[in-house]
């Protein structure tokens, strides 16, 4: 077997990692290197980010601790079938890399997952070795994010809790029969098994620290989770009723919608085209409409059209006023935070200035105009002293006037 070089495993498993979407470091505690003290920082000032090719900007190393993997998913570019470039980093390289890019001021921290070589206890205690010699070998304070084995013995993740930031447990896909036949070495009860366990140590760290100040942390910025869109028939509502049973059994701290990506070589189970990039980013705004607008599942739902897809040409919250429209217009000077969310074109921002500058002053529509990002949006939906809709909120054609115009960009 040919010796590989560090940066030709680097090539391998970085690119590797690129198809896990669940790698924000949002929510964690903020440690620093002040006072000479530790290396690194979970505080993003002074990183210099680099960019991946479609314009994300990364501050994390994300790497695969191996892409050898026991397991064969239909829809995994890693899995055993597959006839690909295969890498394998030891812990110590990978605390290497971690400490050399992280002087280079290239990242703030690590998120490292890895396939399953000769059984799930042995990866994951090679993934919580990393974590553990760049805690208490190298005192590194910047973000770590582990992903962990759901079937893994439950003391090996909540180790691995002990040393990360987060820790994350891919449910993968939104059904449990998606999951039985694109995934057939996987099995959701142990996957969701391994989500309720370590929510429960979750909590149990926090209440400890409580009642004691030096009580160990345990992932203090919580679990998360992915499901992959397209690779199976779920529909967006089902997607959303999954993600929304998620957040409230497992309390987690968010689900990522990774929109599925043809492979080399695949399954012949597989959808040939990859779904609409828009579609993804439906789905993360619909997450968004539970977590912070207050709209339940169901409501966001009702938003989807009949084959239980969300619109791509609209965002799920003009689809949803556009069929409730008995629930407009809304009086910006009157209605509670509540209705005023729910307006098409009023963000969380936006809602509070309202809500700040009309303690003040009955407001006109310029005045609203003044505060939010566009008035077009918001003006069929709204009603001020000197502004109502009449029959603009019931037109016909009310929909085509205020959708989002498809332009050609110009290359100059």
């Amino acid at each position: 077997m040919v010796q590989q070089t560090l940066r030709q495993k680097l090539e391998i498993l970085a690119d590797a990692a690129k198809y896990d979407a669940s790698c924000a470091s949002s929510g964690t505690a903020k440690k620093n290197s002040l006072g000479g003290k530790g290396v690194g920082s979970t505080e993003g000032m002074g990183i210099c980010h680099a960019y991946a090719p479609d314009g994300r900007c990364i501050s994390l190393l994300k790497i695969l601790l191996t892409n050898h993997c026991i397991f064969d998913c239909h829809y995994c570019i890693n899995r055993k079938s597959s006839n690909v470039a295969r890498a394998r980093f030891t812990p110590q390289e990978v605390v290497d890399l971690t400490l050399n890019f992280y002087r280079r001021n290239y990242i703030e921290g690590l998120f490292l997952s890895s396939g399953i070589v000769r059984s799930a206890n042995h990866t994951m205690e090679q993934l919580v070795e990393v974590a553990r010699i760049l805690r208490e070998e190298h005192d590194f304070r910047g973000y770590i994010h582990l992903k962990t084995i759901p079937e893994a013995d439950t003391e090996i993740i909540h180790q691995a809790g002990r040393y990360a930031d987060r820790v994350s447990i891919n449910v993968e896909l939104p059904t449990d029969a998606g999951l039985t036949r694109l995934a057939p070495d996987k099995n959701a009860g142990q996957i969701e098994g391994a989500l309720a366990r370590t929510k429960t140590r979750i909590i149990e760290a926090k209440d400890e620290r409580k009642r004691f100040r030096h009580a160990p942390r345990f992932a203090p910025a919580g679990q998360s989770t992915q499901m992959i869109v397209g690779a199976d028939d779920a529909s967006d509502s089902a997607i959303i009723g999954k993600a929304s049973r998620l957040y409230g059994t497992f309390g987690l701290r968010r689900v990522y919608y990774s929109a599925f990506s043809p492979i080399p070589d695949a399954s012949a189970v597989l959808p040939l085209k990859r779904p609409p990039l828009m579609r993804e980013h439906r789905l993360y705004q619909s997450d968004w409409l539970m977590r912070f607008y207050g709209f339940a599942p169901q409501e966001v739902a009702d938003a989807a059209e009949a084959d239980g897809n969300l619109p791509l040409d609209i965002d799920p919250k003009l689809a949803w006023a556009l069929k409730f429209r008995a629930s407009f217009p809304v009086d910006v000077n009157r209605a509670p935070r509540e209705m005023l969310l729910r307006v098409p074109g009023l963000g969380t921002t936006a809602v509070a200035r309202i809500l700040a500058a009309r303690r003040h002053r009955t407001l006109r529509l310029d005045d609203v105009a003044r505060l939010t990002a566009s008035i077009t949006k918001v003006r069929p939906f709204i009603c001020t002293t000197d502004w109502r809709p009449t029959l603009l909120t019931d037109r016909a054609n009310l929909r085509h006037l205020i959708a989002p115009k498809v332009q050609q960009l110009e290359l100059f």
